[in-house]
């Protein structure tokens, strides 16, 4: 390990670059899940250009040593954790945003550009990037496991917003795929092959990204109903009438009252949907006249609206604070959570079921997500060093996993696969499985690329 890391400080010539501190190593060895064990990189590696990519990619091929990409650690599937030693690659110093085209409505960053960095430019041009997983994140990381979020119902995931990247292979040659032009008929999709890969075929690098105008007017609307059920209901009469969702979000009762103890309010008890109307102002306002009246039509007992902005983020705030209060009622615990996705239609019976699952193994737990998408979340606490309670668990994540698939669903909606996920992404795709492997032996043939995340 030492001549490792000593051979790798020669190589960046820049000791400032090269740590094999204790610390440093346990902030890379985890990510935010909860549930999967820390695995200590044996170093940790700062490239600040391409070169230095390629030079640490080069000694890492020559010297089998398995290298992973890592952004801000904000994964919750494992995917950033070194569970085979090797480098850990931090990608944060590569953050300049390299050109903005506000005419064209493309960006080019570098991979450790986080989005809201890249937001606080894009406003000076009256512009804005869409993709909000909820927390900070590099793009890179966010392109990797093709993230989503808050605003997918209206602008779609990472997967749609990338246009072209730059990717160093394990080779440590460079390939460039798409452009800043808006579509393409050009040979095989090589961009669309990189989302989503986890850092299992290459390290991205750059990213050419599509970019929006802000909208002219906003509005956020909360309504209560008497089951998470009802509301998801509600939701898909809202999207058949083409309204201008921006988002919509749906909280169970349990995560109200969760929220209520960790701020100390006193909002319904109900299971609330949270929402955005955007787009020109007129359109704004006839669409929130039209959505309260379904509404209401489809039992809202709550209703609450507010155009300025400190009022709408007062509206989102449970939302956004989900997590943290869940949390806080068993701080000795640790967040375990379910990211299913499934058609639209299926979206009322998969959240009972859910609900029905949970109460039956008597966890407490939550069920929010992105009601608009038919992705969701199930959030539930865990004592790691319970093995019962992991057990318990287990047992209901995959029960709610297994439902999904049984009706025409995903394992994961924008987490991934990861460590978390690879035995549901075999029952999902088994029949896809050795055309992966042999992707991935293609540009990854000795492994060292995020060895064991995905499929083993």
């Amino acid at each position: 390990m030492d001549s490792m890391v000593g051979n790798l400080r020669r190589i960046m010539n820049n000791e400032d670059q090269v740590s094999s501190d204790f610390e440093t190593l346990l902030n890379h060895g985890k990510d935010q899940s909860s549930y999967h064990p820390t695995r200590l990189p044996n170093v940790v590696v700062y490239p600040e250009n391409i070169r230095n990519i390629q030079e640490i990619v080069k000694f890492a091929s020559e010297h089998e040593v398995p290298i992973v990409p890592f952004g801000l650690g904000s994964s919750v599937e494992g995917q950033v954790i070194p569970v085979r030693g090797g480098i850990s690659l931090n990608m944060t110093r590569m953050n300049k945003i390299i050109e903005i085209c506000p005419d064209d409505y493309v960006v080019r960053v570098q991979s450790g550009v986080t989005r809201n960095q890249l937001n606080r430019e894009l406003r000076k041009h009256n512009l804005f990037f869409p993709v909000d997983p909820a927390i900070d994140a590099t793009l890179g990381g966010m392109a990797a496991t093709n993230a989503s979020g808050t605003n997918a119902v209206r602008y779609g995931t990472m997967r749609s917003q990338v246009l072209g990247l730059e990717v160093v292979q394990a080779n440590g040659e460079v390939i460039r795929t798409g452009g800043k032009y808006l579509k393409t008929s050009a040979g095989y999709n090589l961009t669309g092959l990189f989302i989503g890969s986890e850092g299992t075929l290459g390290i991205i690098t750059e990213l050419i990204l599509r970019v929006y105008l802000l909208p002219e007017e906003t509005v956020t609307i909360t309504a209560g109903f008497q089951s998470v059920e009802a509301a998801s209901k509600a939701v898909g009469k809202l999207i058949k009438c083409g309204l201008s969702l921006g988002c919509v979000e749906i909280l169970d009762e349990n995560t109200v009252y969760a929220i209520n103890c960790y701020k100390n309010i006193n909002l319904p008890v109900t299971a609330q949907l949270v929402m955005n109307l955007t787009g020109k102002k007129y359109t704004v306002k006839n669409d929130l006249v039209k959505a309260k009246e379904i509404l209401l039509s489809e039992g809202c007992n709550n209703l609450n609206h507010a155009f300025r902005k400190n009022e709408r983020e007062q509206l989102w705030m449970a939302r956004h604070e989900a997590a943290f209060a869940i949390l806080s009622l068993e701080p000795q615990k640790r967040l375990m959570a379910t990211d299913v996705c499934v058609p639209l239609t299926v979206m009322p019976q998969a959240i009972e079921n859910a609900r029905m699952i949970m109460n039956e193994h008597q966890i407490k737990g939550a069920v929010l997500g992105h009601v608009g998408d038919g992705n969701f979340h199930a959030v539930f606490t865990v004592d790691p060093s319970d093995s019962f309670d992991v057990k318990r668990a287990q047992t209901v994540y995959s029960a709610i996993v297994d439902f999904a698939l049984q009706n025409g669903g995903t394992c994961t909606g924008e987490h991934g696969i990861g460590l978390g996920k690879i035995e549901y992404l075999q029952e999902q795709h088994d029949d896809l499985i050795a055309t992966m492997r042999k992707i991935k032996d293609l540009f990854d043939p000795q492994h060292i690329m995020n060895p064991g995340k995905i499929f083993v």
